[in-house]
C-alpha cells in the first residue's frame, strides 16, 4: 500500500514531524496469546477491547470458539466486503448479544431489526435523516454549540470540566432539538442522556445464553435498573410525541415531524410504537457515538500540540471571527481529518457482529448457520498490514486525494454495506461543526495526573470521566 503523506508534496507534514513526534495514544494491554475462555469472559465483562491478543491485529481472518458458539472475524478489506456487502443477505441479522442488549430500549428500531421489518423501516426513516437534509438541521446544531461555548466562557479561564459529560450534554441537546424540534428539545436532553447512560452502565456485556447454544426465544433477565432506565426514556418519548402533535409549528424541521408525516411503500403511516422506537434509535446513534468521538478528539489534541496548532491555524484562516456557515464545511479539511483519525483510533462501535442465517463461506472458510461473523473496527483500523504506524495519531493520513490511502472496506466507523449508518452525514457534520466552533475559542488540557484508557461496553468511551481544563485562546 502506498503511504499517504498528506497534501501536495508532503513537505508540510515532514516539517511537522520534524518538530513533534507523532502521538501514540493509549490502548488496553494486548495479551501475547488468546486467553482461556474463563478469563476471556471475565475480561469481556469489563471491556470488549481487552479480549484481543496482539497477533489478532495483523491477521486477515480469525476463528474463535467460545463455549458452543463459533465466531469468525473479518480483518481484511476483502473479507469485510464479502461478508457485509456481497453476502449481506446471509449476514444482515445482528448478534443475539446486541439484539437482547438493545431490544428493551429500541424495540424493533432500525439498529436491531432485520428482514422485512428492517427493509420497510429503512425506506421510511433514511430520507428523513439523509445527507440532503443536513442543511436544514445545521442552524439548530450551530445555535446549540454556540450556547455551550457561551457557558464555557462564563466558567472562566482554567475552569475544570468533565469533557465526556460536556460533550454528552452538547450532543444530547443537538439531537433532542433536531428530533423533537427546538421548542421541545431544550426540555428533555438532560433526562434522556442520564437514562441512556444508566442503561449502558447496567446492561450485560455478554449474552451467555447464546454462547451456550440456548434458543433465542428464551427470555433474558432484566434487572430493576434496566427497567427503570427504559421506563424513563419511554415516558419522555411518549410525552414529547404527544406535545409535538398538539403544538406542531408550521415550517419547523424535526425528525418527529418527519416520522409522523412518513408513509411506507403501501401508503400507511408509522405506528406510534414505531415512531417511538426510531426516535430512540436516532437519539442513541446521534448522541452517544458523537459525544464519545468529540471527547476522544479533545484528549488527542491535548496530547499532540503540533496537530492542535495546525487545526487552530485552519480555523483562524477559514473562519476568522465568525462561526462556520454550511457552505464553509468543505473548507475545513484538516478539521475533518482530525475527526476521521479519531474515528479510526477509537471507533464508537468497535465490534460489528452478525449472525449467519445459513451455512456459508467467507474467505474460503466455512461459517455454519448460527455462527457469528464479525467486523471489528478496533482491529481493522489498527491492522499494521493496512495502516502504517497504525497506533499513531496522524490526521494527515486523511488529507489529499488518497483520503487514508485505503480501501473503504478497511475503514468502517459507521459500518459498511446496506446497514451503513443512515445518519452518517448528520453525525459527521455535527462532530466537525462542534469541534470547529469550540476549538476556535478554547483549548482543553488534560487534568493533572489523569490516566485515560479506552473502555467498551455498548460503545467505546474514554472511561467514565475525562477531567480537563478550559483554556481560552489568546484574543478570543
Amino acid at each position: 500500500m502506498a503511504e499517504n503523506t498528506g497534501v501536495g508534496d508532503g513537505r508540510e507534514t515532514a516539517q511537522a514531524a520534524a518538530t513533534e513526534a507523532p502521538f501514540v495514544p493509549p490502548y488496553p494491554f494486548r495479551p501475547a496469546g488468546a486467553p482461556p475462555v474463563w478469563k476471556l469472559l471475565g475480561l469481556a465483562r469489563r471491556s470488549l477491547l481487552n479480549i484481543w491478543p496482539a497477533p489478532a491485529f495483523s491477521r486477515p481472518w480469525l476463528r474463535i470458539a467460545i463455549l458452543r458458539k463459533q465466531i469468525f472475524v473479518c480483518n481484511s478489506p476483502e473479507t469485510v466486503q464479502e461478508a457485509f456487502v456481497r453476502k449481506h443477505a446471509n449476514f444482515e441479522r445482528k448478534s443475539a448479544q446486541m439484539r437482547h442488549a438493545l431490544e428493551p430500549l429500541l424495540g424493533d428500531g432500525l439498529f436491531v431489526s432485520d428482514g422485512e421489518t428492517w427493509r420497510r423501516r429503512r425506506q421510511v426513516v433514511a430520507p428523513i435523516i439523509h445527507a440532503s437534509r443536513v442543511r436544514d438541521f445545521f442552524p439548530v446544531m450551530a445555535e446549540t454549540v454556540a450556547e455551550r461555548r457561551a457557558a464555557w466562557r462564563a466558567l472562566g479561564a482554567g475552569a475544570q470540566v468533565d469533557a465526556l459529560q460536556e460533550m454528552a450534554h452538547l450532543t444530547a441537546e443537538i439531537i433532542c432539538r433536531t428530533i423533537f424540534g427546538s421548542a421541545l428539545g431544550r426540555d428533555y436532553a438532560a433526562e434522556v442522556v442520564e437514562a441512556f447512560t444508566d442503561y449502558q452502565r447496567h446492561i450485560d456485556q455478554i449474552d451467555l445464553a447464546s454462547l451456550l447454544g440456548l434458543p433465542d426465544w428464551l427470555p433474558r433477565r432484566r434487572g430493576r435498573a434496566i427497567r427503570r432506565a427504559v421506563a424513563r426514556i419511554d415516558k419522555v418519548l411518549e410525552e414529547v410525541i404527544s406535545r409535538f402533535e398538539e403544538r406542531r409549528r408550521a415550517g419547523e424541521t424535526s425528525v418527529i415531524g418527519g416520522l409522523l408525516d412518513a408513509r411506507d411503500e403501501d401508503g400507511r403511516p408509522l405506528s406510534r410504537e414505531a415512531i417511538r422506537n426510531e426516535a430512540a434509535v436516532i437519539f442513541m446513534a446521534g448522541h452517544e457515538t458523537t459525544a464519545n468521538t468529540l471527547a476522544w478528539a479533545w484528549y488527542l489534541l491535548s496530547q499532540a500540540p503540533g496537530v492542535r496548532d495546525r487545526l487552530e491555524a485552519e480555523l483562524d484562516s477559514v473562519l476568522g471571527d465568525h462561526d462556520p456557515r454550511f457552505s464553509e464545511m468543505s473548507e475545513l479539511p484538516f478539521t475533518r481529518a482530525v475527526v476521521e483519525e479519531t474515528l479510526r483510533l477509537y471507533p464508537p462501535v468497535p465490534i460489528l457482529a452478525r449472525e449467519a442465517r445459513a451455512d456459508e463461506t467467507v474467505g474460503g472458510i466455512a461459517t455454519p448457520k448460527g455462527s457469528l461473523v464479525m467486523v471489528v473496527p478496533w482491529l481493522l483500523h489498527r491492522n499494521p498490514e493496512l495502516w502504517p504506524r497504525a497506533d499513531h495519531f496522524e490526521p494527515e493520513r486523511f488529507l489529499g486525494q488518497a483520503r487514508g490511502g485505503q480501501s473503504k472496506f478497511a475503514y468502517v466507523p459507521f459500518a459498511i454495506g446496506p446497514r451503513i449508518c443512515a445518519g452518517l452525514a448528520f453525525g459527521m457534520t455535527e462532530t466537525i461543526l462542534s469541534l470547529a466552533m469550540l476549538a476556535r475559542d478554547f483549548r482543553l488540557e488534560l487534568g493533572e495526573g489523569v490516566s485515560v484508557e479506552p473502555v467498551c461496553r455498548l460503545t467505546l468511551r474514554p472511561g467514565e470521566r475525562l477531567p480537563m481544563r478550559l483554556i481560552p485562546r489568546a484574543g478570543r
